[in-house]
C-alpha cells in the first residue's frame, strides 16, 4: 500500500504545485512541461529496459555457467553462516545466495551495471520461495533495503566527477563516503532485523560485520598511502579487473568441469530477455510520477523551505546547499548526479557544498528506482515496510553525510568564490 499512496502523492502534489503556479503566479508554461515531462519520462523507461536487456543477457550467462560449474555453490557455503541469520526464511546453501552475493559483491565494487542483473535474478529466486505472491516477503525486504542503502566501498564514478569538475584533490571525500554509505547500509539492516525480529548481534553476524569494517580500514589505508593523482585511476582498474577475473574464472572453471560453457551462457542469457520485457511498466509509472513531481517545482519550494527554516533557527546554513543532491536521490540517480555536477559548478567542486553533495552522491542508492525495479521484475504489488526502511537507511546516510563534511571539511567555505579569467 506504501507505494500505492506514494504513487498518487506525487501526482497530486505536482497537480496541486502547478495549479498554483499558473494561476497565482501566471505561469502558463507549467502544465506543458509537465505533460512533456510524463513523455519523456515514459520514453527513458523504455529505453532504461532496452539497455538492460544486454546487461541481463551477459551476466545472467555468467551466472549460469557459474552455477554449472558448481561455483556458485562454493561461494554460497563461504556465506551461508551469515546469510541464514539475516534471511532465516531462505534454506541453507540454496542456490538464490549465490547471486545475492554477487549482487552484494558488484555493488560494493561500485559496479551498478553488473550488480543490477544479479540483484534481479537474486528476486526472483526469493520469489521462488515467496509463499504470498504478490506481497514482498521477508527476505525480499531485506534483500532490496540493503541494495537501497548502497554500500560502496569504492566511489569509482564520484571521484571521477570531481575529477572533471576540477577538484585539487578528488578523493578527499574518498573516507567520508566510506563512513556514510556504512552507516546507511548498518541504518537498513537495523531496522529491517528489528521488524523481522532478526538477532543481529547474533556472534555470527557480528563477525562479518566486523571483518566488513576491517576491509574498509584496509582500503582506507591503502588509500592513504598512494599518491593522490593515482587513487581514481587505480580504483577503476582494480574494480574492472576484478569483473573480468569473476568472468574468466566462472569459464575456467566450466572447462575444468568439462561442462558446455556456451550452451550455458546461452540458457542463462535467454532469461535476460524475458526480465527486461516485466519491468517496462513499473518502471514506466515510478519514472513518471517521479518526474512531474521534479518538474512542479515542489523540491525546489521544499529545499527553499529548509534553508529558511535552518537560518531562523541560527543554525549553519552550508550543508543546506547540499540537500538538493539528498531529497533527488531516492528519486533519480540522474537526477542527483545533475545536482551535485550543478552545485559544484556554481560553488566549486572544492567547496563545502561542492564536497557535501558528492559525499551525498555516493552514500545511498536511488530507492524508488530499485524499488520499481526489482519488486517489478517479480510481480510485487505489496511492498509491506520496504519502503519506510529504505528511506530510513536514506536518512541516515544524509545525516550521516552532513556530520561527516562538517568533521573533514568544516573549516570549508560553503561556496567559494569564481577563479579568477586567466
Amino acid at each position: 500500500m506504501a507505494l500505492n499512496y506514494l504513487w498518487i502523492g506525487f501526482f497530486l502534489v505536482a497537480f496541486v504545485v502547478a495549479s498554483i503556479r499558473w494561476l497565482a503566479l501566471g505561469d502558463a508554461t507549467i502544465f506543458p512541461a509537465l505533460v512533456q515531462s510524463t513523455f519523456e519520462a515514459a520514453e527513458l523507461a523504455f529505453e532504461l529496459a532496452l539497455g538492460l536487456t544486454g546487461m541481463l543477457c551477459l551476466w545472467l550467462g555468467i551466472m549460469k555457467i557459474g552455477e554449472r560449474a558448481g561455483i556458485v555453490a562454493v561461494l554460497t557455503r563461504l556465506t551461508g553462516p551469515f546469510f541464514a541469520r539475516i534471511f532465516p526464511e531462505v534454506p541453507r546453501n540454496h542456490p538464490v545466495l549465490g547471486p545475492v552475493l554477487m549482487n552484494f559483491s558488484m555493488n560494493i565494487l561500485g559496479m551498478d551495471n553488473a550488480a543490477t542483473p544479479m540483484g534481479l535474478k537474486a528476486m526472483e529466486g526469493l520469489q521462488e520461495l515467496n509463499p504470498q505472491k504478490d506481497t514482498a516477503s521477508n527476505a525480499q525486504i531485506m534483500f532490496l533495503v540493503l541494495n537501497t542503502s548502497g554500500l560502496t566501498l569504492i566511489p569509482i564514478f564520484v571521484i571521477l566527477y570531481r575529477t572533471e569538475m576540477g577538484a585539487a584533490d578528488p578523493t578527499d571525500i574518498f573516507i567520508p563516503v566510506m563512513l556514510a554509505t556504512f552507516c546507511s547500509t548498518l541504518v537498513g539492516l537495523l531496522v529491517v532485523a528489528a521488524l523481522q525480529r532478526i538477532k543481529i548481534w547474533d556472534r555470527v553476524v557480528l563477525a562479518y560485520l566486523l571483518g566488513l569494517a576491517g576491509l574498509m580500514a584496509l582500503i582506507v589505508w591503502g588509500v592513504l598511502t598512494l599518491p593522490k593523482d593515482q587513487v581514481a585511476s587505480l580504483s577503476s582498474a582494480t574494480s574492472n579487473f576484478l569483473i573480468f577475473a569473476i568472468i574468466a574464472g566462472f569459464i575456467s572453471m566450466g572447462v575444468i568441469k568439462r561442462i558446455n560453457v556456451y550452451e550455458a551462457f546461452i540458457d542463462g542469457a535467454k532469461e535476460g530477455f524475458s526480465v527486461a520485457i516485466k519491468i517496462i511498466p513499473y518502471l514506466v509509472a515510478m519514472l513518471v510520477a517521479i518526474a512531474v513531481f521534479r518538474n512542479c517545482g515542489a523540491l525546489d519550494y521544499l529545499v527553499q523551505g529548509l534553508s529558511q527554516g535552518v537560518a531562523w533557527l541560527g543554525i549553519d546554513t552550508r550543508f543546506v546547499q547540499g540537500l538538493p543532491t539528498a531529497l533527488m536521490k531516492p528519486l533519480s540517480g540522474s537526477g542527483a548526479r545533475a545536482m551535485m555536477l550543478d552545485t559544484m559548478q556554481a560553488c566549486g567542486a572544492d567547496s563545502f557544498a561542492g564536497r557535501l553533495s558528492s559525499i551525498m552522491q555516493g552514500s545511498t542508492e536511488t530507492t524508488f528506482y530499485v524499488l520499481a525495479l526489482y519488486f517489478g521484475a517479480v510481480n510485487i504489488k505489496r511492498s509491506r515496510y520496504a519502503v519506510g526502511a529504505g528511506l530510513a537507511a536514506d536518512i541516515a546516510g544524509i545525516i550521516a553525510a552532513i556530520l561527516l563534511a562538517y568533521l573533514f571539511f568544516g573549516q570549508v567555505q560553503g561556496c567559494l568564490p569564481p577563479a579568477p579569467a586567466p
